[in-house]
């Protein structure tokens, strides 16, 4: 991350049903439409009503990272919140509550409390979620950003409830910004503005986006957390781009709908969580015995099982690795954050289209479910599409003009053709001239199935080498992990997916320490640039893997493909995500004590 000259944070916390995410939505557009750069997560519990809520904005005048370690301002909607959070904040911190109804405990050590009277300032208004709305109109006034700023923000939220909402939102912002400026000293930072507005999504938008500019015509899913917002922006977008999107009964009828769809040429896709994923995973062997392209995503949350539905993890990996049975080609690929989310999709469907194979996109519910700010010059929605030996034009062969359908003796079109890389061209589904048998069991290089005969084995072997074949070449077509960082640190870093950003981070706050680090993120698991990796990190003077789950999969994986065994792990298992802090603390801890393995138990902010 770049030096950045404006660094802050600020966290909204409540219970579900108290209206959260309205004020970050209205901050969120305010920040991005003044350039500034933001990385916001939600810690939120798996209830309509009650529990507890943080979300975190962490807002810069260059791009984030992760959501980083400190909270600078934080807005109490009830007491649980002050109870909770009072005591992580810092030196220059400030807590925003309603005087009327909360108590606060002696804050820390340089930190200010904000006690606003919300009932003056609403004039008592009945509706508890004008609370929400002067707190607004406080947060707006602590960071001195003018009011017009805000007032902007607000109608366009609020637009589509009437002009009689709009004021009144509007009028409760601007007392409760006013009773700041007159009794309170705003932030000593001026918050700027960037060299131009920039684009907000979601990680699970990214993931749709990205099927979109792939060129996905049909979409569908099941709903399920953190997943289901791919699903959300599909169905919203759907006309607009002329997809078919459909909810399906259960995750065992997506999985084979969207093989439907790309045997008949389309480009298909569907999202899921680790549980849905598990009631896929027939349908996935089946696309790869029948060599069918088709993408399959799977945002991770805490399991097993249901698990916590709400929380983050990087427990799905064996899943995906080990999905049906029996020997066979899949992609698995975990992009590092949202816009690579985006960026990987149509590269993953080129692939998958090149290798006539299944591929698999792991999210987690921290990039999915995350809100980032994305320069929109860096969304691309004409990337270059390439369906490989895809064949499109009828033929017709005979002397009559008719199609040959081909025969068991050799004739006519073969399907599965027995070819040197492996990938046999692949007519569309009905198209004149090529008929063929596509089943799930075995079969000969024309489809037809090689149990309907004396079971050959030399036709097993051959099918089952021909599919092998087709991932001899396809590694080169995708980039190697790079390390960053400098050649001749103290410890390697080793991470996989969306722990990119906070290792980063982490990096930055070693080398402030004293201690050199680099860092090595893996996106792509399969095909795994295994010879590369271990050639960085047989030069790395130590190596530290770093993983959201308990067992160490990723480290596990690495193992058994090239031998390579760490030094150490840092791990985290408890539904948060790392926060910079936790990655430095074990960093320090294993060097000091060279101890292998190391758990983190910090303090976290939930």
């Amino acid at each position: 991350m770049k030096d950045a000259e404006f660094d802050f944070a600020l966290a909204i916390g409540g219970a579900a049903g108290q209206g959260v995410a309205t004020p970050g939505n209205i901050l969120a557009r305010m920040f991005v439409r003044r350039g500034l750069h933001i990385h916001a997560y939600n810690a939120y519990q798996s209830i309509i009503r009650g529990g507890h809520i943080l979300l975190t904005i962490r807002v810069a005048d260059v791009e984030l990272p992760c959501h980083g370690d400190k909270i600078d301002l934080l807005m109490c909607l009830n007491q649980d919140t002050l109870d909770r959070h009072l005591q992580i904040l810092g030196p220059g911190g400030r807590a925003i509550y309603n005087s009327d109804k909360l108590e606060p405990s002696e804050p820390p050590e340089g930190v200010t409390l904000v006690p606003i009277p919300v009932g003056e300032l609403t004039d008592n208004n009945p509706n508890k979620l004008m609370q929400n709305t002067a707190f607004i109109g406080v947060t707006t006034a602590l960071m001195g950003i003018d009011f017009e700023v805000l007032a902007k923000a607000m109608t366009e939220v609020f637009k589509r409830k009437g002009q009689d909402v709009v004021d009144l939102n509007a009028g409760t912002a601007k007392a409760a910004f006013d009773y700041t400026h007159a009794n309170f000293q705003i932030f000593p930072d001026p918050v700027p503005s960037g060299d131009e507005p920039l684009a907000v999504w979601s990680g699970n938008d990214a993931l749709a986006m990205g099927g979109a500019a792939a060129g996905v015509k049909f979409y569908a899913a099941y709903p399920m957390s953190p997943a289901t917002g791919v699903l959300h922006w599909m169905a919203k977008n759907a006309r607009d781009l002329d997809i078919m999107v459909r909810q399906i009964e259960d995750e065992i009828g997506v999985a084979n709908i969207v093989i439907g769809a790309a045997h008949a040429g389309a480009r298909a896709m569907c999202a899921t969580s680790g549980g849905g994923f598990a009631l896929m995973t027939e349908a996935i062997g089946s696309a790869a015995m029948m060599e069918i392209p088709v993408v399959y995503i799977n945002v991770m949350r805490a399991g097993p099982s249901t698990g916590v539905p709400t929380k983050t993890e990087q427990g799905d990996l064996w899943q995906m690795l080990g999905a049906s049975q029996g020997d066979f080609q899949r992609f698995i690929v975990a992009p590092k954050n949202a816009l690579d989310a985006f960026n990987t999709i149509p590269e993953l469907f080129n692939l998958c289209d090149a290798a006539q194979c299944p591929g698999i996109v792991l999210s987690d519910l921290l990039i999915s479910e995350g809100t980032f700010s994305v320069p929109a010059k860096e969304i691309n929605m004409q990337p270059e599409i390439n369906r490989g030996e895809l064949i499109t034009e009828p033929r017709l062969s005979n002397d009559n003009g008719l199609a040959d359908p081909g025969t068991r003796e050799g004739g006519g079109y073969k399907r599965y053709k027995d070819t040197e890389n492996g990938v046999s061209p692949r007519a569309i589904l009905g198209l004149e001239g090529y008929v063929h048998v596509v089943s799930t069991d075995e079969h000969d290089e024309d489809g037809v199935l090689i149990s309907d005969e004396f079971t050959n084995p030399h036709k097993r072997q051959m099918m089952v080498e021909k599919r092998a074949r087709k991932f001899e070449g396809i590694v080169d077509r995708i980039a190697p992990p790079e390390l960053e960082g400098p050649a001749d640190a103290d410890v390697t870093l080793l991470g996989w997916g969306s722990t990119w950003g906070v290792i980063h981070e982490a990096c930055e706050q070693l080398s402030n320490a004293g201690i050199i680090a680099n860092h090595l993120p893996v996106k792509w698991i399969v095909p795994l640039h295994g010879d590369e990796i271990e050639e960085i990190l047989g030069r790395s003077k130590r190596v530290i893997i770093v993983e959201n789950n308990q067992s160490g999969q990723f480290a596990r994986y690495l193992r058994s493909e090239t031998g390579f065994k760490a030094n150490g792990h840092i791990r985290k298992y408890d539904g948060e995500p790392f926060m910079p802090h936790h990655i430095v603390a074990g960093v320090q801890e294993q060097l000091a004590n060279e101890t292998e393995i190391y758990v983190p138990r910090h303090e976290i902010m939930v």
